[in-house]
Order: C-alpha cells, then structure tokens, then sequence
C-alpha cells in the first residue's frame, strides 16, 4: 500500500487529502479534528456529539474524524470510542479543525483551516490579537457566525438555546427577587424539558411579560414561556387589559420604535433600511411589564430600546431584565456587564446608572449571562452539530455548490478576504 499527498481544490475552499491505493483502486480521505475546548471558563459543548459523527462518517465514508481528548466535555471520550471514533491526544495531522469558543493563540497550528466562534467580526477589542495570529500563522478562518445563505440569513448557532436558558434565568431572578421561589440553576439540570418541569411547579402571580425577538433566541425564549402554557396576548392588549393571570407578548421592531416624523411604516423593512428615522417608544411596554427578556438583533444605527430614562420613570414597572442578546452598554440601559453563570445577577440603579446589589429596593435585577449555552451543553451540542450537518458538512462533498464555505472564509493566505476587508483597520491597530 502507497500512500502519498494529494491537493485537491473545492471552489475557494482548498483541501489537502490523503490519497490511499489498493492495486487499482484509490480512496480520498478528508481529516476532520474536533478540537479539546481551552477557553477559560471551561465550556463543555462541542460542534459534533458521537452520534452526529458517526453520522458523518456514514455518510461520507471518504472522511477521517479524529477527536482530541478531553476531560471536560458534555460527552466523555469512551461516548466516542464506543461507535468507533478515534480519540487521541493529538490530532495536528487533521486538516481541518472544529471548535465553539475561542482558541488561545498558542494552540493555533500554522497552515490550517478552522471553524469556531472568534467574536472578531464586530471589532471586540479583546480578540483583535487572535484575528492578528490567525493572519501571521496563514490560517484559514471560517468563523461560525459568518455561516451564512446568500441571503444573509445564519445557518448554524446556539441562539435558540440560549433563549432557553435566558427565559428560564429570567423567572429564575424573578422568584429570588421577590422571595417568591429558588429554582435550581440551568446548569444543574439535563434538558429543556426538565427546566419547563421546574417551572411549571412554581405559582406565579399575574405578572406581565414582553418578550422581543422573532429569530433563533427570540424563539427559543417563547418555547419556554409556552412550555410553561402561559397565555400569549397581542400587543395592544397586553399594553391595555388587566389579567388575572400571567400572560406574555412577543414583540417586533415596528411595535417598540416609531418614525420620528411621525409617518406610519408599511413594513419593517423600512427600520432595517433607514434605522436613523427611528426612535424607540418601548416606554409603551416598560410601564406595564414587569419582566422584559431581551433576545432582539439589534443592527447597528439602531435606537437604544430601553433606556435609562424609561428605567428611571416613575411610572416604570419592570424590575427584571433578562437580557439573552447581552449587549454591553448597547441597546438595554441596564446592560452595564455581562454577567456569569456563576453569578448570574447583578442590580442596576438607574438614578445612578450604576451596579447595586440586586436586593436593592430601587434596583432593576438583570441577567445578562453572555455564554447562556454552556449551561445546557448536551441539547445545545446536539442541536448545533444536527445544523452543521445539515448546512455546512454537504459543501464540503458538493463541490461548495451553494457558495457556503466561499462566504464564510474570513482568511486566506496571509491576509482577509476580500468580503471581511472591513476588518483591516481592525487588524493593523497595535
């Protein structure tokens, strides 16, 4: 048997295989490592759960899939091994590798292509190093978020999770607030189906909910709330009937912004497109709700949703703010940190837009855990690997035919490509 490299080009999307020969007879193998989690504090997801991989395999039997060990993941190494999938300490002879978080630099190998979550593409300042390394080892980057269709719409993420998890911190704060309950922490338990049977055993008094948001976290929050079968109202009468029982909204950009010349919009496209011609009037929600969960996009230009103003109201009534979105010191006043599933909240003052101890009489109580996944790491990792299946792992076989990993590809030989150039100033800042 000869074995020997091979190069192979898939559209933008260059692969290096290893091409194996029986007699006449030549295989094509494509190493794929699924890479230990590093980032500090440990998160126990992963992109691919044994049986999403042994899937893969399956379906692609021209794929080699090597499992770096690891001690903390959701799934143990033997889940793996038991269907037959290697796991080694080392995997650096894989070609490309999946990971969730962020990857220290130190552990970045040269000349490699990879796909996880870099939190660079909105300029954070804190990963521009990792962006810059990326660039100096000619790595390719193909970040998770930028998995998009050629319409621009996300393929593949957690937002759905974490808006389970958000939904369910957020009555979670309620009841510690207000002495009323103390539900363990999502982290303790196993699936969503066990938060919804820790919530339904609690009694709520009529509260009012509003919830923002129609995507993946928006409705991923909403699973929760009907989980729980609370009543869903519209808008108008969650803002003008009183209830005897709780009851939530589900709003959208054109029920908490308006036109600042005052013109009724047709669609929400208008906000998309001209944001600047918008002010919020969530003041409509925060004086009757008195819990909000946040889980918007908010694009850039957009107004501030709730503002301190609208918080520091007399007449304000929400007093729990579950922010899933967690943008810090964005659209959410009250947002002033991100909070951590260790210690999830925190009180805000709003007459002195400062943090207070949640137990704080004149506090708003917030939770704005940033990572809210990682508390429920076998559903997430089980509904994220389904996805990558399902969107990203074809292109690999189909010659990209869709453009998939053409428009995801952040890196290339040393430098951006030309749809992330936005980044370069980015890049060159010391």
């Amino acid at each position: 048997m000869l074995n020997f490299k091979s190069h192979f080009i898939i559209k933008s999307f260059e692969i290096d295989f290893v091409t194996i020969t029986f007699g006449n007879i030549k295989i094509c193998l494509m190493k794929f490592g699924i890479i230990k989690e590093r980032k500090i504090p440990v998160d126990r997801r992963v992109v691919f759960t044994p049986e999403e991989l042994l899937r893969l395999q399956e379906e692609h039997p021209d794929a080699i899939v090597k499992v770096e060990s690891s001690a903390i993941r959701v799934f143990k190494d033997d889940a793996y091994r038991n269907l037959g999938i290697e796991v080694a300490d080392d995997i650096t002879d894989c070609d490309v590798f999946f990971g969730v978080k962020e990857i220290p630099v130190d552990n970045l190998i040269p000349n490699k292509k990879y796909f996880f979550f870099s939190h660079t593409i909105k300029k954070q300042v804190h990963n521009r190093k990792l962006l810059q390394a990326i660039i100096e080892k000619n790595i390719e980057l193909y970040d998770h978020e930028t998995i998009v269709d050629a319409n621009n719409k996300r393929l593949i993420g957690f937002g759905r999770y974490a808006g389970i998890v958000g939904a369910y911190n957020g009555f979670r704060g309620f009841g510690i607030k207000y002495d009323l309950f103390n539900i363990p922490k999502a982290e303790t338990l196993q699936s969503k189906e066990d938060l919804i049977v820790r919530l339904k055993r609690q009694i709520l008094p009529n509260i009012k909910i509003v919830l923002t948001g129609h995507g993946k976290v928006g409705m991923g929050a909403k699973e929760i709330l009907d989980g729980m079968k609370l009543k869903q109202v519209s808008p108008e009468d969650f803002l003008n009937k009183v209830y005897t029982q709780p009851v939530y909204t589900q709003i959208d950009v054109l029920d908490y912004n308006k036109r600042i010349d005052g013109v009724k919009a047709e669609s929400n496209s208008d906000f998309y497109t001209n944001p600047q011609d918008y002010i919020s009037n969530f003041e409509r929600f925060s004086k009757v709700a008195d819990i909000f969960m946040a889980g918007h996009f908010h694009g850039n230009g957009s107004p501030d949703i709730l503002t301190r103003d609208m918080l520091n109201a007399p007449d304000n009534k929400i007093k729990v703010v579950a922010d899933i979105s967690c943008d810090v010191d964005g659209p959410i006043a009250c947002t002033i940190k991100a909070s951590t599933i260790a210690d999830p909240f925190f009180g805000y003052l709003p007459n002195e837009n400062k943090e207070v101890p949640y137990t704080h009489p004149g506090s708003i109580m917030v939770m704005s855990v940033d990572n809210l996944p990682c508390e429920l790491p076998k559903d997430a990792s089980e509904g994220f690997g389904e996805m990558f299946m399902e969107h990203v792992i074809p292109a690999f076989f189909n010659n990209d035919k869709d453009g998939i990993l053409a428009r995801a590809k952040m890196t290339e030989n040393g430098k951006l490509t030309p749809r992330f150039s936005y980044l370069q100033d980015y890049v060159d800042r010391k």
